[in-house]
């Protein structure tokens, strides 16, 4: 079961592509969005980042930081960033393998993946929205201006 809106998110830190740390409490004063997919150059992962990628404004204007975080390791979340020209950091939950998914409920222990689970999480580190979708569903727009709206 992934976290509710009024759960605290855990404080997790994680690595961005270019091996940087970023600590979730880091953004506290700011709303976040956590995004988490299950694996970089699939199909449908690749669908959904290119559409948050290209409709980046919608977290822009209420200055949402949003997060994007997959088990890959940061070599080929880099690699994959350059390639489709996101912006927003991809973080690798690599190693404790899933450690940062289990903490929010979204990892699958049985494939050792990232479920396709979002978060949106208030200035206070409080869940606000949260949602996910069956592995091959994508996530829409429109979930995502619902949970923007929550905030």
């Amino acid at each position: 079961m992934i976290l509710a809106p009024g759960d605290v998110a855990p404080d997790v830190s994680l690595v961005n592509q270019f091996g940087q740390p970023v600590r979730l409490s880091e953004f506290r004063g700011r709303p976040v969005a956590i995004v988490f997919f299950p694996l970089a150059f699939s199909g449908i992962c690749h669908g959904e980042l290119c559409e948050l990628r290209d409709n980046i404004a919608m977290f822009e204007g209420p200055e949402v930081a949003l997060l994007a975080i997959s088990v890959d390791s940061k070599h080929t979340l880099r690699a994959w960033a350059e390639r489709e020209g996101y912006e927003f950091p991809l973080l690798s939950d690599f190693w404790p393998h899933g450690a940062v998914a289990d903490a929010f409920g979204a990892f699958d222990a049985g494939t050792g993946l990232a479920e396709r689970a979002t978060f949106v999480i208030d200035a206070d580190g409080i869940v606000a929205a949260s949602f996910s979708t069956p592995r091959g569903d994508a996530r829409s727009l429109d979930q995502y201006r619902a949970a923007l709206a929550a905030l």
